[in-house]
């Protein structure tokens, strides 16, 4: 059953409120993760784009916090990100899907990790900022 390992706090992710609730099947699950135009974590690209990935550790409630992991390990991780599914093959990149945040080594959106011959997702979401130089002191 997938789950964070390798995790820091304060550097290797953020936390935010759940828009929509997560039901008990579908907790232990690896998914992609982006914001609402709430601000509000939600399954999928959201508003923002892959910003991260999220293993729910039980049922959540709309509202309720969680930490979604921008640089980390997830331990026994499967091919589909699901507790019960098959072994994944190491040095497969897998990328979550923007429409529903589904993880899977089938190329729909944004690339979140990468598996190690540990049985590991290495999750290194990058996100695109553009910055314009008037904000960083150009002319």
């Amino acid at each position: 059953m997938p789950r964070y390992d390798k995790y820091e706090p304060y550097a290797g992710g953020f936390r935010g409120t759940l828009a929509a609730a997560i039901d008990a099947e579908d907790s232990f699950t690896a998914f992609g993760v982006g914001l609402d135009n709430d601000g509000h974590v939600v399954l999928g690209a959201g508003t923002t784009g892959i910003l991260g990935v999220l293993v729910a550790h039980g049922a959540k409630r709309a509202g309720d916090v969680v930490d979604v992991m921008t640089a980390g390990e997830i331990v026994e991780f499967t091919a589909d990100g699901t507790p019960d599914g098959t072994a994944a093959s190491p040095g497969t990149v897998y990328y979550a899907d923007p429409s529903d945040g589904d993880i899977s080594s089938t190329n729909t959106g944004k690339a979140v990790g990468f598996y190690t011959d540990d049985g590991r997702l290495v999750v290194r979401v990058a996100v695109g900022v553009t910055v314009d130089a008037d904000t960083v002191g150009g002319e």
